[in-house]
């Protein structure tokens, strides 16, 4: 399982709707660095990092499990996030995503 003591990869289940596909967020509760590896280790592209979490396709929701992240509700995954200090609003996911995209 890709957690150690207190840190840990989160994903929630693939409920959000997005060009015809469902997709789950895929988030770390202690830092970027931590979910950067954990992406990268697993073969998930920069391309699905969203500034504080990456969109993952549903059928790939139970590899990743498989893999180490730690199936989490949505509302405990965004709590998670928030108490991280890792959330962004949207308005800085933009940014972050413009400045980069």
């Amino acid at each position: 399982m890709w957690s150690y003591g207190w840190m840990a990869v989160l994903i929630d289940d693939p409920l959000w709707w997005f060009r015809g596909r469902r997709w789950s967020h895929l988030v770390s509760d202690t830092s970027l660095d931590e979910l950067h590896a954990f992406a990268d280790r697993v073969g998930i592209p920069q391309r699905g990092f969203q500034g504080d979490h990456y969109d993952v396709p549903e059928e790939l929701y139970a590899e990743l499990v498989a893999g180490g992240a730690i199936p989490t509700p949505s509302r405990e995954l965004l709590r998670r996030l928030k108490d991280a200090g890792l959330r962004l609003s949207p308005q800085q996911r933009r940014e972050r995503h413009g400045a980069h995209g």
